[in-house]
């Protein structure tokens, strides 16, 4: 059974001792430590090395994604942050937390949260123990040691479904959605489900002309037909068989250049 050493991180006393309470209940978890600030989770992340914080936002002095940027660039352990505020959740995601709890949050959620957290490190220590052999071995590794990789060419992904595997040209691709701890590949009207993260593939496919447009999807630029505003909803990328996506504020800038300076206003 993989041990998970978790550090909890809040300002607030009887937050911190429910979190305990509930870990507790959870024989593969260790709670290393408990944090009342920002910068006692620095110190702790550094001495305790938890593979796992539960981390708070809104904290005096030093908040939850200054704690990050005090680790960068050095390993950073698993985040979820945990607060009372979905201000957040975007910027979250975007530096990269694996979930995102708002207090009160239900055992169920909880337990959803836990189930994300154990198959992450538990894929994480699979591909440490295959880079080690790897090593021993003198051998190249594969990106994903669970799955032979068999991909022909720089210019195609390989999708595995039951027994068959198909290989899917990059080009091809309308745009890609991130599924929990995969992506699903859209191409027309059909869908590939691959085992692999977005962020993981999109320095890849961002050679091929895709341009990320929300924390969870990327779409290929030769498919988009036009950047718009409709009335009274923020901003969307509309393809050419009209699938609509969201645009993240932060990003349509960059968008806007890439494409060209597609739609116009504020």
């Amino acid at each position: 059974m993989l041990e998970i050493r978790a550090l909890v991180v809040d300002d607030e006393p009887p937050a911190r001792q429910g979190l305990t309470r509930m870990l507790a209940a959870h024989r593969d978890i260790t709670v290393v430590g408990e944090s009342r600030n920002g910068s006692e989770a620095v110190r702790a992340i550094r001495a305790a090395r938890p593979n796992l914080v539960f981390l708070d936002v809104e904290m005096p002095g030093l908040d939850g994604f200054g704690v990050l940027r005090a680790l960068a660039p050095g390993p950073v352990p698993l985040i979820v942050f945990v607060t009372a505020f979905d201000d957040y959740a975007v910027r979250a995601f975007e530096v990269h937390a694996i979930d995102y709890l708002i207090k009160p949050f239900s055992d169920r959620r909880f337990a959803d949260t836990l189930a994300r957290v154990r198959q992450q490190l538990q894929q994480a220590a699979a591909t440490d123990a295959a880079r080690r052999l790897s090593a021993l071995l003198g051998a190249p590794l594969a990106d994903n040691p669970a799955e032979p990789s068999v991909e022909p060419r720089a210019d195609t992904l390989l999708a595995t479904t039951g027994r068959r595997s198909v290989v899917i040209a990059i080009s091809e691709i309308d745009w890609v959605e991130a599924q929990d701890y995969c992506v699903l590949v859209h191409i027309a009207k059909t869908s590939y489900l691959l085992r692999d993260s977005i962020r993981r593939l999109e320095p890849r496919l961002a050679a091929h002309g895709f341009v990320r447009v929300h924390r969870s999807a990327l779409v290929n630029r030769a498919r988009v037909r036009e950047l718009r505003r409709p009335a009274q909803r923020d901003w969307c990328l509309v393809l050419d068989d009209g699938t609509e996506l969201p645009v993240s504020r932060r990003l349509r800038p960059e968008i806007q250049r890439q494409l060209g300076r597609l739609g116009e206003g504020p």
